[in-house]
């Protein structure tokens, strides 16, 4: 479960703002989607940095 994937993941969710971490509980489907939709955009930029860095 250490795989450079997992781990990208796991520092964008550490990073992730508390607003995020508070509506992913949210009852409102309209709060958390956000909240789901903010998040998979953190991960998404972060992954592309990764593809967009050169071969070491």
């Amino acid at each position: 479960m250490n795989s450079p994937l997992t781990t990208t993941i796991l520092q964008v969710l550490e990073r992730a703002p508390q607003w995020v971490r508070h509506d992913l509980e949210a009852k409102d489907a309209v709060i958390r989607t956000r909240a789901e939709e903010t998040l998979a955009a953190m991960i998404s930029a972060e992954l592309q940095d990764i593809d967009n860095q050169p071969a070491a």
